[in-house]
């Protein structure tokens, strides 16, 4: 439970909370399983406060400093949350569903197994973070920087992925099911055995990508840069690979019927390993 003594003094107004921090920096605020449902909290120094199992639900945190903070199984459904810092903060179990965390800096978080259904992430840095099992089911990711990010078992149904950047993330086992992923960067990105049936891949950079027992099964993978990527045994059945380049490319394997495939004339078919 929250110290009432630390409740009062954030409930007091910026100016109390911050000048009491300042005042005692070795102490570690404790608001966890506190009701903040609809405060505002704008530019607030929560730097790592103690907020697990707290209620956020629809508060105010632009620009907020959650960095280190403790919000495992917190409610942040609804939280505004634009430009706000979250790096290395502790999100486990938290429900951010239909957050607002556009250009949110959340590299290094751990949101293993939260709740990011609808939420909108766009242009967010969530860099190196731990998403093993997290929901981004129809969640807005465009132009964020996932790179080297853990998305293992992650589900991203639907999810907006236009030009973000995965680049060497670890999406092995994760759910891509009709998600928009026109023009990302999957260069050496980490996709074995993915459910990315139905995504849209126009235009992609999925160089060296590992896609290794992958299902592509009716995928737009149109002018896609697939060089050198591992496709052995994926499923490319009604793939769409026009105008996509698969030099080197290993499909060993793989199933391509119905697939459309790229024209022969544009391409050096010699280098491309097929059973």
């Amino acid at each position: 439970m929250a110290n009432r003594e630390h409740l009062a003094l954030l409930k007091a107004g910026a100016v109390t909370w911050i000048e009491w921090r300042k005042r005692n920096p070795q102490i570690e605020p404790d608001l966890s399983a506190a009701n903040l449902q609809g405060d505002n909290f704008r530019g607030a120094n929560l730097q790592g406060v103690n907020l697990r199992k707290v209620d956020l639900g629809n508060a105010l945190l632009v620009r907020a400093n959650l960095s280190g903070a403790d919000l495992s199984s917190a409610n942040l459904h609804k939280t505004l949350l634009v430009e706000a810092n979250l790096s290395d903060a502790n999100l486990s179990v938290a429900n951010l569903s239909g957050a607002i965390l556009t250009q949110a800096d959340l590299s290094h978080a751990n949101l293993i197994g939260a709740d990011l259904s609808e939420a909108n992430l766009r242009g967010a840095a969530i860099a190196h973070a731990n998403l093993i099992g997290t929901d981004f089911r129809g969640a807005n990711l465009r132009d964020t920087d996932l790179g080297t990010a853990k998305l293992i078992r992650a589900n991203l149904s639907s999810a907006n992925l236009i030009e973000a950047n995965l680049i060497e993330a670890d999406l092995s086992e994760a759910t891509l099911y009709e998600a928009e992923v026109l023009g990302a960067y999957l260069y050496k990105t980490d996709l074995y055995k993915a459910n990315l049936s139905k995504a849209r891949f126009s235009g992609a950079y999925l160089l060296r990508a590992n896609l290794t027992e992958a299902d592509l099964s009716e995928a737009d993978l149109s002018w896609t840069n697939l060089r050198g990527a591992n496709l052995v045994g994926a499923n490319l059945r009604g793939a769409n690979l026009r105008g996509a380049d698969l030099r080197g490319a290993n499909l060993i394997g793989a199933n391509l019927q119905e697939a459309i495939m790229p024209d022969a004339s544009r391409h050096n078919w010699l280098t491309i390993k097929s059973s």
